[in-house]
């Protein structure tokens, strides 16, 4: 696997996939090899796919970057691009939740 790049995630909040499995214990899983998971850089819903979980850490590449004021996919944000490797700690991990409606009426440049 490719030297990963260095990501600072952005606090997943109210949508901490972590804060709902200690609600939830039962339905907690590790991240698989093939598993899509999502967390928030810049603001934008970032995907990842794993490709290793290493103490509480996938490792994948970005296989999406969602644009949070339009929901449209983009190629890069910032430094961050689809293919960079990047490590993904469990506690920045994010539901994903689509733009809401006030957010599409007031786009802001991405």
């Amino acid at each position: 696997m490719n030297r990963h790049k260095h990501v600072n995630w952005d606090d997943p909040g109210l949508h901490s996939v972590m804060a709902f499995f200690e609600s939830h214990p039962d339905d907690y899983r590790e991240p698989a090899p093939g598993s899509v998971l999502s967390a928030r850089y810049s603001g934008h819903v970032v995907r990842v796919k794993a490709e290793a979980y290493v103490d509480g850490t996938s490792i994948g590449n970005i296989a999406a970057i969602i644009s949070p004021t339009t929901g449209e996919r983009v190629s890069s944000v910032n430094d961050l691009r689809l293919g960079d490797v990047v490590r993904l700690p469990d506690d920045k991990r994010a539901m994903e939740v689509p733009p809401s409606e006030d957010d599409k009426d007031n786009p802001q440049d991405d």
